[in-house]
This record gives structure tokens, sequence and C-alpha cells, in this order.
């Protein structure tokens, strides 16, 4: 009976005209994001932050606005992979390969629909599932120590650095290079500033916020510079939208199938919408065999995939709440978003802060049905996104991020910090270094080494504390098995051959 007295605290909440205005504000703004091709849900997230702390938005507000934006653009990145054979982010990827293909037969309004559809039935289910989960999952938290902690942060950046990069060693270089900024400041121990090089500007360590802006919203100026340069982006030729009801209908078990199987993987701390969208694909490929037709346009091969990433997108949300740690990139920086806000994550989160948590499930809730009824009608008003002009586009992205950040502080130490980041993120992805490892580094640095200390403390420094539990020791065994593991699934996972834009317009 608890959770319906707390979805009654979080509809109260939620139903506050300002709260569902941020709700709709932040699913058409996150549907806009994820059609554009590279920007995806990190972005999307990172460069609205300067605006959101600007507003002055409490954490419930700030939340769902953000969180809107994330489920949007989840929606959203299905659009570009269908009509233009270009994900608009990674965990679309999958879509491509039966959306494109039915858009070339004329179909790309059904394809639309059904993808719609699918990622409502994921998003909805992941959301329930979310109600339900969580709690038990903060109790369990309860248990953990300083060791089963620093385990689990080493779990994170094992699952999270193997899934976002091609090579195991430049994972692993990444979060070095995040664990190292992480030190950056007054050692609350000793006293003493670390690696602050005499700038006092440092001695409160290096504000994620910038940091985040810089590696995600900044470096994706340069790359769209660099890629784009003064070209126009390029209409998008879309018939007639009608709902195709029979094919939703023969798709619904593959739908719930794929939800459940993307939640599990969301959950799972590193993972994220793309093992959901992959495994779920490759699930019903596997059921429905050869005569399935997969790869060359089939409603199944459209449902799966998108039901699967939204469920995961939902997933991730369970151990950034529950433990702290992020279940994806775009989780990363609303980790960082609750830090700011004094919110600390974890399993007296759902006791303390009560009205933040079932608030947003609420406010999550009602954003899924506003979605669909985006994604399906008015799937014409998004398609129009990809004909926006490079040049109108960037400049406004690249106003945000220096203004809002500016409003945050005020200081143009950080401004020039940020376009430090900003030129190390372009640098580390020209060279296919992942940047998620490097703000999950400065996220959980400081508190892993808290943990790390306190363990040795608590132990008299011997090291073997950190494997003296069951649950500790899961983790660790957890934390080799998810470093290892995409070596192998990344033979499987082949990415869909990228066409020429020219090509690909009818």
């Amino acid at each position: 009976m608890d959770i319906f007295a707390n979805l009654a605290l979080g509809f109260s909440i939620a139903l506050s005209p300002f709260t569902l205005f941020l709700a709709v504000i932040g699913c058409f703004l996150g549907t806009i994001i994820g059609a554009l091709p590279g920007l995806g849900p990190s972005n999307g997230v990172a460069i609205l932050i300067p605006i959101t702390f600007s507003m002055g938005l409490d954490a419930t507000a700030a939340l769902v606005l953000l969180t809107s934006v994330y489920y949007g653009a989840m929606y959203g990145g299905r659009i570009s992979s269908i009509l233009l054979n270009i994900p608009g982010d990674e965990p679309a990827m999958m879509t491509t390969l039966d959306g494109y293909p039915m858009a070339k037969q004329g179909r790309a309004g059904d394809a639309l629909v059904i993808s719609g559809v699918a990622s409502f039935i994921g998003a909805l289910f992941a959301t329930i599932a979310l109600a339900l989960v969580a709690p038990y999952l903060a109790r369990i938290a309860y248990k953990f120590g300083p060791a089963e902690y620093f385990a689990l942060y080493t779990l994170a950046f094992a699952t999270l650095g193997g899934m976002s990069s091609n090579n195991q060693a430049k994972s692993a270089l990444a979060a070095f290079v995040g664990l190292s900024i992480a030190l950056v400041g007054l050692d609350n121990n000793s006293g003493f500033n670390r690696f602050t090089g005499g700038n006092l500007h440092l001695s409160d360590g290096v504000d994620f916020l910038v940091a985040i802006v810089g590696l995600f919203a900044v470096s994706e100026v340069f790359v769209f510079i660099e890629t784009h340069g003064k070209n126009s982006a390029v209409g998008v030729a879309l018939g007639k939208v009608t709902i195709p009801w029979a094919e939703i209908w023969t798709t619904r078990w593959v739908m719930l199938r794929a939800s459940v199987v993307g939640f599990v993987a969301g959950i799972l701390p590193g993972a994220g919408a793309s093992l959901g969208s992959f495994m779920t694909y490759m699930m019903e490929k596997g059921i429905a065999g050869e005569k399935g037709g997969f790869g060359s346009g089939v409603a199944k091969g459209v449902a799966a995939p998108e039901a699967g990433n939204n469920a995961a997108a939902g997933g991730a949300l369970v151990p950034m709440l529950t433990l702290g740690v992020p279940g994806s990139g775009t989780t990363a920086v609303l980790l960082a978003v609750l830090m700011t806000l004094n919110i600390t994550p974890g399993p007296t989160l759902f006791s303390d802060r009560p009205d933040v948590i079932w608030g947003l499930i609420a406010a999550l809730l009602i954003a899924n049905f506003v979605l669909l009824l985006m994604n399906v009608p008015l799937v014409k008003i998004f398609v129009r996104v990809l004909m926006v002009p490079p040049a109108v586009l960037m400049p406004g992205v690249t106003m945000i991020s220096f203004v809002g950040i500016y409003s945050l502080s005020g200081s143009y130490f950080d401004l020039v910090l940020m376009i430090i980041f900003g030129i190390m993120g372009y640098a580390f992805r020209k060279m296919d270094i992942p940047t998620v490892p490097v703000i999950l580094g400065i996220l959980l640095g400081y508190q892993m080494e808290n943990n790390l200390r306190h363990a040795m403390t608590l132990s008299d420094g011997d090291w073997t504390y950190l494997f003296s539990s069951p649950i500790s020791i899961g983790l660790w065994i957890a934390a080799v098995l998810g470093f290892v593991a995409p070596v192998f699934l990344r033979g499987m996972l082949k990415k869909p051959e990228m066409r020429n834009i020219e090509d690909l317009v009818d």
C-alpha cells in the first residue's frame, strides 16, 4: 500500500501546472535534440543544465525537466535513423537495420509510428518497474559499507568504460584522467591543496558541471564544425502518416519482451541503452529465425530495439537513484545535477526526499503519454528539425553553454576551464577515447577515495578487507566480467554502413 501513497504524493507534485509545463517542454526539447544526428541525450541534457540552474528551479523541478529531456531524446533518436539511416544517437543504431529499409519501401510513416509506440511501451514499463524495484534495491543498499561501495564504484568504471569504447585500454585511460582531475583541490584529511599549481580557483576542485558542458556540448561544437562546416541540413520528404494498427498488434509481444530485457540491461551499471537495444534486436532476430526477414524492413526489427533502448534508459535511473552510481552516460550527467543541488543519491534518498523521487516518477509517467502524443500525430513537426542549418544550430549551442556557465559562477576562469575541457573532449573523440569515464571519474572520485580511506582505517591497512564480504566479492567478480564481456559482444555488434546523405534522400 505504501507505493500507492507514494504515487499519490508524486502526482500531487507532478500535476501542479508548473511541473507539468516543465515536463511538456522537456519532452518537446528532448525529441528535437534526439532527432538531430550526433547530439543524443547526454549532450542534450548537458547543454540544458546551465539554463536549468539559471532559472532557479528546485531539485524536483530541475530533475523533472532534465529527465523529460532524457526520455524525449530517446524517443527522438529514431527519426534520423529511419529517414536518413544516420542514428540520432548510439542506442538508435539498431533501429536503422530495419527502419531505413522500411522507409525505402515507402513505409517511413509506418516505421515512425511503430517505433513511437514501441518507445512508449518500453519507457512506460521501465517507469513502472522503477517505482516497484527501486525502493527494494534501496533497502539492500543499507547493507553496503566502505568496502562494498569501493567495489561498486570499480564495477561502474569497468562496465561503463567497457561498453563505451572499442578499446579497453582507452577506457581505462579516460577513467584515470577523470580520477586524477577529482584529486585536484583541498585534501580534507591533510588540509593541503593538491595539484592546484598555486591557482586559488582550483582550491575547491574542478566543478563537474563545467567539465560536463565542456566535454559534451563544447566538444560537440568543434566536431560539428569539422564535419559539417557551412553545409545545410538536408530536408526529408515524408508522406502521409497513418497508424498501422495490424502491425502494432502483431508486435505487441515483441515490445513487451524487449521492455523486460531492456530494463534489466539498463539496471546494470554502465550497460545503458546501447546494450539494451542490441540485446533485444538479436533476441527477436533469433526467435524469428531466417524466415523473420530481419534486416529487410520488418516491423518487429523496428519495435524490438526501440522498446529495448527506452526501457534501458528508464532502468539506468535505478542504480543512480538507489546507489548513487550512474547506469549510463546521461544518468552520470543527471547525478552531477543532483550533487550540485546538495542531494545525495542513495538508499537514504527515498526516506529523506520522497518528494523528489516520487514527484520524478509521477512526472515520467505523465511524460510518457505526452511523448506518445507528440511522436505519433505530430511527428512531421520533428522531421522538419532535420532541416535546421548548422550555421543556426551550433552558435545557439555555444551561446547557451557560455552564458549558462557564467551565470552560475560569474567567473571567467570557469569559462576558460570549460573551453579547455571542450578541446580535451574534441581531442579524445578524434582519438576514439570515450569521455563518459572521465565524467564518471570526476563525479565518483571523491567518494571512491573516501571509501577506500575509510576501509583501510577500519581494517588497519589490511587490503583484503576490500574482499571480505559476499557482496563485495560478487561486485568484484561482476566488475571483471563487465570489463571483459564487451570484447566478445563487440565482435557480434557491427555498425550499419553509413551512406552519403545525398544517397539517402528519395
